[in-house]
């Protein structure tokens, strides 16, 4: 563990080829691709009866310090009301990549580690448990740890420092979310 922490503090203190950047994101709406017909009473946001819409408030901060021209290291934490409405958020750090760059439109993709977390579901009168957080129903939270969650991000330049975002995590079969803000380049 000790020589992953030292590949990556060299790899953020290196002279870099690319924007780092600072940006916060308001999180946004979540797509379920199978519905959530079985919880969808317990999600009083949602824009459709089997909760394929919901919408959710929260925000994500993010810093990405580019470690080689069109690479770079991402860090977000995102802290939101879920689908339920309860405490949730994620933490996440990746490896980012440039898919292209075209005058002020920029797309990238990246994945890595990541951390959901959420007020305990088990909780809630009526909930049907599919079993893809842990936690027992006594515990105060449930989490899911992915190696791989991703994430495509796209940028428009409004000048040199400003970028608008807007950015599409493919969680397939389970949840695909969207969320919109704006970066500051350092």
């Amino acid at each position: 563990m000790k020589k992953y922490l030292l590949v990556l503090v060299i790899l953020i203190s290196s002279r870099c080829l690319g924007q780092d950047n600072i940006g916060i994101k308001f999180f946004g709406l979540s797509f379920h691709p199978l519905g959530e017909r079985q919880n969808a009473h317990l999600m009083p946001n949602k824009l459709d009866r089997n909760a394929y819409f919901v919408l959710n408030l929260g925000a994500i901060i993010s810093a990405e310090k580019f470690v080689y021209e069109g690479i770079s290291i991402k860090f977000a934490q995102g802290i939101y009301a879920d689908c339920a409405v309860q405490f949730g958020g994620f933490s996440h750090i990746g490896i980012r990549f440039r898919i292209f760059e075209i005058q002020r439109h920029k797309l990238s993709g990246g994945l890595g580690p990541t951390l959901v977390f959420r007020k305990n579901w088990q909780k809630l009168e009526g909930y049907h448990n599919p079993n893809v957080f842990k936690g027992s129903k006594e515990s105060r939270w449930q989490y899911l740890f992915l190696w791989y969650g991703g994430e495509f991000e796209y940028k428009y330049a409004l000048n040199e420092r400003f970028d608008l975002t807007m950015s599409f995590v493919p969680g397939y079969p389970d949840l695909i979310s969207l969320s919109f803000g704006v970066n500051y380049n350092l």
